[in-house]
């Protein structure tokens, strides 16, 4: 409401509302009654809103000339840090606190004072969370970007081909640990789930624009509201350009995307809502298979080399030459219908298509003994890679004695389709202190070695009851049974290879107890799979990867409410991982185990009035306990310690009012650089800090990352490369609201 709101006959008796901004913490309303008696009005408390009351008088006299007048005093959600509720941990309404499971949720606010797009920054708010650049992070020591939801359903590529895009993020949310009850097959660290906005009744438009440092600049629109006089179809649609070089030699990224959504009531109790995305991602200069440029080689950069250091711009690849193309398309629906107060059910369809081609020219090994040759290949790929999914839920509330049940009961079926083609060259070497580039192979030389489809179907069915005995105790029971088939096409070959048929069942139990009202006690259990289509070297199917999560914690809240803080410890074992053959090198066989335990915590929320807090650190142990070759080696790229604070200012009356300023640091230790250990990646702590003014219906706003220029590492790829982080960065952003 920054230029306010007036409303004229908005019901009978009432000739017009106005709804004015005083400052950043209150706003007045002015209701003008249709007789000379003013309406009369009160406040009430409305769950986690504030109700206005109001009631017209009845006279026989017509003319409007009365007004009452009332300043309400709060703070929009959106305003603050204050966690949101999250349904992402039980798929129901169920409060954070009630869960026996660490969930984390990073808010719209801090997505904006970040002017973060990208979901490993946003995520760096969040405890046991380690950015591996380029698309890639882990949770808890292992894969996160596997387990990435939209709204509930799993939209990441199973080919880790993956770009998350915020435009039309609300919130991201982040379950700790294993959560195949609710989501099916994944990675044990944790579940990402990114909240889109919603189409709002009341008409907004939004025009921003963001310039900085590297050739970079994006203009983005935000439009919402009715599309008829009973408001009862509503509408979004937000779409960004970004065009932007890299601190990397000859790298650049040109992106498109455009995210609208439909809104229908049909009735008292259903809604449609009907939703879309198409984004088109192009990059020139990457030296690898990925949209962003992959890293330096380590000689001369981590390691010593006797000739001297590598430029962090340096381009092992091939201008004019290397290039990616990444285009996803995504259309679907959730019907939501309401039986009762207690009784509801919920179906969505989500079809994600995805089409990848990329050619390019990349490291092939380490750096020859003359301390200057890096050996290269070239690589061609098409990736098409389609998800289908259909979901249904149905909730429910009832009681039975002393026991209130929150009941969640589901269907789920999911259908991936593709299509892979590889091919290879050997290409030209290169001198890394003096590269000589324009020895690209000819791309008609490039002969397919490799092109398959595949096709896989899943088939889950879930329950779960949150019961709650009193205010005190409750206990969360669950599990969920998977179906999974699968079938490969050698299309060089024209052989179809079926395999068997995996079938899983991952239950859940928990329990929380709150001595008083602000804080949680909790312990829990649940477990996970991911099914495994290969075999060993005798034609022996493998068993599903599968492991448990033991968890305990406390959860507390502060500040009445406006501040939440989460302490868990926690030990995640994944058995049956594939090893190396040590027979036959060029298969595996399945003994390994890996085994990650630590310490969390986090603390988020409005500390005081206008001063918003996030707080975070993690101790991680993550170590393969069972390897033939690996035994007691740390995972690599996964710190020991880490944590950041990220801690903002407004200032809420006066001549500066509107005025934000603040600072963050995010700091991680030492890791391994590789699986074999034989290099690390030293600690680096990285300072970022935003100012901004916002007035009426305008923001200005200036975002510095990486302000002292720190040099860094994100990750560690193999012994071949190194991928560092971003040096000094700016940008200003300038947005209207009307």
């Amino acid at each position: 409401i920054r230029n306010g709101v007036n409303q004229t006959n908005p019901a009978p008796g009432i000739s017009q509302v106005k709804v004015a901004k005083i400052d950043a913490t209150s706003v007045r309303v002015t209701i003008t009654g249709a007789t000379q008696q003013p309406p009369t009005a009160e406040i009430v408390s409305g769950g986690q809103n504030l109700v206005l009351n109001v009631t017209p008088k009845a006279t026989a006299q017509t003319k409007p000339d009365e007004e009452i007048e009332i300043v309400v005093t709060g703070q929009r959600e959106e305003d603050n840090y204050t966690a949101p509720n999250s349904n992402v941990g039980t798929r129901t309404d169920a409060a954070i606190k009630d869960v026996p499971q660490s969930i984390q949720v990073v808010p719209k606010k801090v997505l904006e004072d970040r002017d973060t797009g990208d979901v490993n920054e946003a995520l760096g708010n969040v405890s046991g969370v380690t950015n591996g650049g380029t698309g890639q992070f882990f949770i808890r020591g292992f894969i996160g970007q596997r387990n990435v939801l939209t709204n509930g359903v799993n939209t990441a590529s199973p080919n880790d081909i993956v770009n998350f895009n915020l435009d039309n993020v609300e919130q991201i949310e982040v379950l700790k640990g294993p959560a195949g009850v609710l989501y099916g097959s994944g990675e044990p660290g944790g579940t990402v789930n990114l909240t889109t906005e919603k189409p709002l009744k009341e008409s907004r438009y939004e025009i921003g624009g963001t310039i900085g440092n590297f050739n970079f600049y994006r203009p983005t629109l935000d439009f919402t509201g009715s599309l008829n006089e009973q408001k009862t179809i509503s509408y979004r649609l937000n779409t960004s350009y970004e065009n932007s070089g890299s601190f990397v030699d000859f790298f650049s990224k040109e992106a498109f995307s455009i995210f609208p959504i439909l809104s229908f009531e049909l009735g008292k109790n259903t809604t449609l809502t009907l939703d879309g995305k198409y984004e088109r991602f192009t990059t020139e200069g990457n030296e690898s298979s990925d949209i962003s440029p992959e890293g330096v080689p380590i000689s001369g950069t981590i390691l010593s080399n006797p000739l001297g250091e590598i430029p962090l711009s340096f381009n092992p690849g091939e201008p004019d030459f290397n290039q990616a193309e990444l285009e996803e398309w995504s259309i679907g629906y959730l019907l939501e219908h309401r039986f009762s107060d207690n009784w509801s059910l919920k179906n969505r369809f989500t079809a994600n298509l995805n089409d990848y081609d990329y050619r390019g020219v990349g490291p092939n090994g380490e750096v020859e003994e003359d301390n200057r040759t890096l050996p290269r290949s070239a690589g061609e790929f098409s990736l098409i890679d389609n998800r289908y999914t259909l979901q249904t839920d149905v909730l429910g509330k009832f009681q039975t004695g002393i026991v209130q049940h929150d009941l969640l009961l589901g269907v789920e079926f999911t259908r991936n389709t593709g299509e892979d083609n590889r091919a290879f060259l050997e290409a030209e070497p290169i001198d890394i202190f003096e590269p000589e580039y324009g020895n690209a192979p000819n791309p008609d030389d490039f002969e397919i070695s490799d092109s398959s489809s595949f096709e896989g179907n899943t088939i889950g069915l879930y329950a779960q009851d949150l019961l709650s005995i009193g205010k005190q105790v409750k206990f969360l029971v669950g599990g969920r049974f998977d179906r999974t088939t699968d079938s490969f096409e050698d299309l060089l070959l024209g052989e179809t290879f079926e395999s068997e048929t995996v079938t899983a069942f991952s239950p859940r139990l928990g329990i929380v107890y709150q001595p008083i009202e602000p804080i949680s006690l909790y312990a829990g259990y649940s477990t996970f799979f991911v099914p495994e289509f290969n075999t060993d070297a005798e034609g022996n199917p493998f068993e599903p990867i599968e492991g448990n999560q033991f968890e305990v914690g406390v959860k507390s809240e502060f500040f009445d409410g406006k501040a939440s803080a989460t302490l868990a410890a926690f030990q995640i074992n994944r058995r049956n991982d594939l090893v190396r053959d040590p027979e036959n090198p060029d298969f595996d066989i399945q003994i390994g185990e890996r085994r990650s335990r630590g310490i969390e915590f986090d603390l988020t929320g409005e500390v005081l009035p206008g001063f918003n807090l996030i707080a975070t650190y993690a101790f991680n142990d993550a170590e393969i306990t069972e390897d033939p070759d690996l035994q007691g080696f740390q995972f690599d790229n996964i710190p020991r310690h880490s944590g950041s604070i990220w801690a903002v200012y407004e200032v809420q009356k006066g001549d500066f009012q509107g005025f934000g300023f603040g600072t963050g640091v995010f700091a991680v230790g030492e890791r391994p650089g590789d699986l074999e250990n034989t290099y690390e990646l030293p600690a680096y702590g990285r300072v970022d800090t935003v100012l901004y003014y916002q007035r009426d219906n305008w923001k200005a706003q200036l975002n510095i990352e990486n302000l002292f220029d720190t040099e860094y590492f994100a990750r560690g790829r193999f012994r071949d490369s190194v991928l560092p982080g971003a040096p000094f960065t700016v940008r200003g952003q300038l947005s209207v609201e009307f």
